[in-house]
């Protein structure tokens, strides 16, 4: 698969990518119980490929995707896949941080500056440029909604509302 965003281009493939190891950066990310590998080349079209990856995660099956986030403004790459989420820069390549998620991560989105990651067992947010703002504990059955800079999570049944900036332990929201 591959896609751009602005000017920065990705591919990835469940096979190992040509062009991988001409990459500026090639890192490897391996979860010992690794039951998928995925191959990535990402960089801008000026500095293709700036970052070349292989990340073998796990679990990869009961809707745990890998999955990409670009945010091209600031050339900052979030990965996630199975328990591991990540963060890289593309201009200069280099990783941001490596974390991991309770039981798998599901997806990202981004709200104006913020990024957020969806997890079995947690919301958290980063800012464009990769510095994580908040996280918060959430249990299945879980769901939120981001409008006009306001978070709405509801947390089996319960419902929450906070600045997506702030995070939850932030009170006063109009």
């Amino acid at each position: 698969m591959e896609f751009s965003v602005g000017d920065v281009h990705v591919v990835f493939s469940a096979d190992r990518l040509g062009g991988l190891d001409d990459a500026a950066l090639v890192e490897e990310v391996v979860d010992p119980e690794a039951d998928a590998t995925v191959f990535l080349l990402a960089g801008r079209a000026d500095a293709w490929p700036s970052l070349g990856l292989r990340v073998a995660y796990a679990p990869s099956v009961g809707g745990f995707p890998f999955a990409v986030h670009v945010v091209p403004e600031t050339g900052v790459l979030f990965v996630g896949a199975g328990r591991g989420v990540h963060a890289y820069q593309l201009d200069p390549p280099r990783p941001l941080w490596h974390d991991e998620t309770d039981c798998g991560f599901w997806s990202w989105s981004q709200h104006g500056g913020v990024v957020l990651m969806s997890a079995e067992l947690e919301l958290a947010a980063w800012t464009a440029e990769g510095d994580k703002l908040w996280s918060t504990f959430v249990e299945p059955p879980w769901s939120f909604t981001v409008t006009d800079g306001v978070v709405s999570l509801e947390v089996m049944g319960e419902l929450s509302a906070f600045p997506v900036l702030g995070g939850p332990s932030v009170t006063g929201v109009s």
